[in-house]
């Protein structure tokens, strides 16, 4: 696991962005397809995120871009394969705040760090997470619930896709924050974890928009908080967790493209370039909006600005909430 000092790997990376002169990218450097190693399962939102780029970035390219789903230990499996690729600007990974910010604390052993292993290359996308509760719960508001967990320590449960998921480490966060006392029953995926919620046999969860939207509008859940900095416009009457009394509160997931260590900056430019000009597309924007997701055009260096300030933002919620790997 990276053990490097915050400020130490926020300077190594910049250092390392800034280490090459950038020249044009030709065609005839990309005669072979872009192999996108997306490290989970088809029909999840990495896989969809993926999936709304590609076919633009061949056009753009001129080259083909081939999906390669890679999933298994959380987005490690796959990770670990980007990075040992040959560095010739023609294997990329979708990441995500799991594989390049969470899974460093999960997993001691993990084959890659997000830092040194890979080179930033464009940040795509970020999610709100949505804090839901069944529409029977008594709990009306955010207060609501933060009282009823504040008078019940240990009684209320909360739902997720699994150890480590995005839902997951959300709602760890708030407990942290809020310091509160709740359980945590993983289920492998976020689907079944929603539909139980909907049953009444856990109190809540916190996790993507697109997976309790539809449910919050047909009336079968109720939002009591988003995680983003802003309130989202699909729930434009629900509170974020900042403004309801924590403030700078923030937890969306993001998704964004890096490349193994080495790839050359002309390329990383190209790339980055091309998806900025994707994520500007009427079409993709809607592609994504059905995702809950927010395009983030940026570029190299925000992306990796984002991944060094992440790791050890959710290291501290690993630790505390004794967070371990399915």
């Amino acid at each position: 696991m990276n053990t490097m000092k915050p400020h130490a790997q926020r300077r190594n990376l910049l250092a390392a962005l800034a280490a090459t002169t950038v020249a044009p990218w030709s065609r005839a450097q990309s005669a072979k397809p872009l192999r996108l190693i997306v490290p989970f399962t088809p029909g999840g939102s990495t896989d969809i995120l993926a999936r709304a780029i590609a076919p633009r970035l061949g056009t753009a390219l001129g080259q083909s871009v081939i999906i390669d789903n890679k999933p298994g230990a959380g987005g490690s499996l796959g990770a670990g394969e980007a990075a040992k690729a040959e560095p010739d600007g023609n294997t990329v990974l979708m990441g995500h705040i799991g594989t390049l910010a969470v899974n460093p604390a999960m997993y001691p052993k993990l084959s890659y760090d997000p830092l040194k292993s890979f080179v930033p290359v464009a940040w795509v996308a970020r999610v709100p997470n949505v804090l839901v509760v069944n529409a029977a719960s008594p709990a009306k508001s955010f207060k609501d619930f933060l009282e009823l967990a504040r008078r019940s320590p240990g009684k209320l449960a909360f739902s997720s896709g699994g150890n480590g998921s995005a839902a997951h480490i959300t709602f760890e966060f708030l407990k942290l924050r809020a310091k509160l006392f709740l359980l945590h029953i993983p289920y492998r995926g976020t689907a079944p974890s929603v539909t139980d919620l909907i049953a009444g046999q856990v109190d809540a969860t916190f996790t993507g928009a697109p997976a309790v939207l539809p449910h919050v509008k047909s009336g079968r859940l109720r939002a009591l908080a988003v995680s983003s900095a802003q309130r989202i416009g699909p729930l434009p009457d629900v509170p974020t967790v900042a403004e309801s009394g924590f403030p700078g509160w923030e937890a969306d997931q993001w998704y964004g493209v890096v490349a193994p260590a080495g790839t050359p900056a002309a390329r990383v430019a190209q790339l980055n370039a091309e998806i900025n000009k994707a994520l500007a597309l009427p079409e993709v924007a809607q592609q994504l909006a059905v995702e809950g997701a927010v395009p983030m055009p940026a570029t190299p260096r925000a992306f990796g600005e984002l991944i060094a300030r992440e790791i050890p933002r959710w290291a501290e919620v690993v630790k505390a909430g004794n967070v371990k790997p399915d």
